[in-house]
């Protein structure tokens, strides 16, 4: 009897130690891994959080999530270690660039030496992108009476084939804003210009959706500079000698500083300076005759105070020295 014992114990373990199947003893099979897709979270305009559950079944196991518009998908997130465990895990992979206001199929896919196996379909819907309005000029400040284009995007779901509208409030800013000529229609990509001709003031421009007063682009201020004609006789002179400058101003700036500069170490340095003297309604004029004692490049310079225009330099001019 104690030998008896004796051997059947020893049976015992060395069957064990073996990893033998013994008789009443259950032992778990290693097989394809148990995968599970559950909702999608934080879904937002641009990104959102792929969720499922995956059970390694005791083999090493990984999983990635596939996701794209249609059930063919098509992106693979990167594959993540599950371990070789037997329990169910929660798993996630987070996702970006995504399109607003569309919907996403997504599963779980999982394998390991045993083989592979994919989760049930699901989707989401990203949220809706609101609209928004940005507007700029191809070129500010301009000249007096120039013209320039106001370009800008309606940017949001849904931007396509939207009517947009200009308004403007030209200085002194006191009349409130007013529509520019007629609505536009955005392209499809939300875009869309306004030309401005002929502009002679400083002036505010915003754009808006008739249909929607609340969605308003901020406001943008184009400047106009007043434009400067500039005549200097002679250009070639001896030293000490003097140049005349001369010339007109539009609009008419009645009393406006005229400043004659050099350009000198980089930067423009005042040598003389006059005022603008009346002509009509329209236009301005200067002359001044200046020493020269140098020669480089010189310009006149208006420096508008009024708030209606901004200041503006006229054409550059060469001036040598006779020896």
């Amino acid at each position: 009897m104690r030998t008896g014992v004796h051997r059947g114990r020893s049976m015992t373990l060395v069957s064990v130690a073996l990893g033998l199947a013994l008789p009443g003893v259950a032992q778990a099979a290693v097989t394809r891994p148990t995968v599970t897709t559950k909702a999608a979270s934080n879904v937002a305009q641009s990104t959102a959080q792929l969720n499922g559950a995956v059970n390694p079944n005791g083999a090493d196991t990984t999983y990635f999530f596939q996701i794209g518009t249609t059930s063919l998908y098509g992106i693979n997130s990167p594959e993540t270690a599950a371990g070789k465990g037997t329990k169910t895990v929660n798993v996630s992979a987070p996702v970006d660039q995504l399109a607003p206001a569309t919907t996403y199929h997504f599963r779980i896919v999982a394998k390991n030496a045993k083989g592979l196996s994919k989760g049930k379909d699901r989707t989401f819907k990203t949220q809706r992108q609101p609209l928004g309005l940005a507007l700029s000029p191809m070129a500010n400040p301009i000249t007096f009476n120039a013209s320039t284009t106001l370009t800008g995007q309606l940017s949001g779901t849904g931007n396509g084939g939207q009517q947009v509208v200009l308004q403007y409030n030209a200085y002194p800013y006191d009349k409130g804003f007013a529509n520019a000529g007629n609505p536009l229609v955005t392209n499809a990509d939300g875009t869309f210009s306004f030309p401005l001709i002929n502009q002679t003031l400083n002036t505010q421009f915003r754009v808006l959706m008739p249909q929607k007063p609340a969605v308003v682009s901020p406001i943008v201020s184009l400047g106009v500079m007043v434009g400067v004609h500039t005549k200097a006789r002679p250009t070639r002179v001896r030293r000490g000698h003097r140049v005349r400058f001369s010339g007109t101003i539009a609009p008419a700036a009645d009393g406006q500083q005229v400043v004659i500069q050099r350009y000198l170490h980089k930067q423009w340095v005042q040598v003389a300076k006059t005022v603008a003297r009346h002509v009509d309604g329209a236009s301005s004029s200067y002359r001044r005759r200046v020493k020269v004692r140098h020669g480089g490049r010189y310009r006149v310079l208006v420096n508008v105070t009024d708030g209606a225009h901004v200041s503006n330099a006229g054409r550059i001019v060469r001036v040598r020295l006779r020896h």
